[in-house]
């Protein structure tokens, strides 16, 4: 099996990489991301994706790169990571009781082969309406700094939300149905990998 590199230092990508059953190595990407490219949302959010595997994949010779980026989407702005506890509370307040979009990109090149899928995963999300003690006390906890729009689903902010409308992976970011697709059409069959062969035995 071709080695299979995560071009991402986000702990929640490789929990979900580990849960597809993917042998996987971990490479940061140096990427430098760029929120200022004058490109539509979804086209930004793929961008970045191909930037992060393709710094990954400039450094190795052989093996398979997957890189991923993530962004909140609401009313055409968009949500990146917070810079500040200011900046997450006004985030926190923007999407609460409204209907916002998270978009990750993802990007897969072979360096044998040379081929390269790029690809967007879209995904709906609803908040509840949040008072100010919800807004604050989510803050306190640390959990809003190192998240697209201020908020994990997987986290305590799960009670934010009201209901999604497609995948949910996609917005922990790491859409595990879109990168097992393109995966396959690099020919990559994950029930290979020895975990799974260990647990059929």
């Amino acid at each position: 099996m071709k080695k299979i590199i995560l071009a991402s230092t986000s702990p929640r990508r490789h929990e979900l990489a580990k849960s597809m059953g993917l042998d996987f190595e971990i490479i940061p990407s140096n990427y430098k991301e760029d929120m200022t490219l004058k490109l539509d949302p979804k086209k930004l959010v793929k961008e970045l994706a191909y930037g992060k595997a393709k710094d990954v994949a400039k450094r190795l010779n052989e093996g398979i790169i997957i890189g991923a980026d993530t962004i909140v989407v609401y009313n055409d702005k968009i949500l990146g990571k917070p810079k500040s506890e200011k900046d997450a509370y006004d985030m926190l307040k923007m999407l609460s009781g409204k209907t916002h979009y998270v978009y990750t990109g993802t990007a897969i090149i072979d360096l044998e082969t040379k081929q390269e899928i790029i690809d967007l995963e879209i995904t709906k999300v609803h908040f509840n309406e949040l008072s100010e003690k919800e807004i604050q006390g989510y803050i306190k906890t640390g959990e809003a700094m190192d998240k697209a729009g201020a908020y994990g689903i997987q986290d305590l902010s799960s009670i934010f939300v009201k209901k999604i409308e497609g995948c949910y992976f996609n917005v922990m970011g790491f859409p595990i149905y879109n990168i097992y697709k393109n995966l396959q059409k690099l020919n990559i069959d994950i029930f290979e990998y020895e975990r799974w062969k260990k647990r059929k035995a």
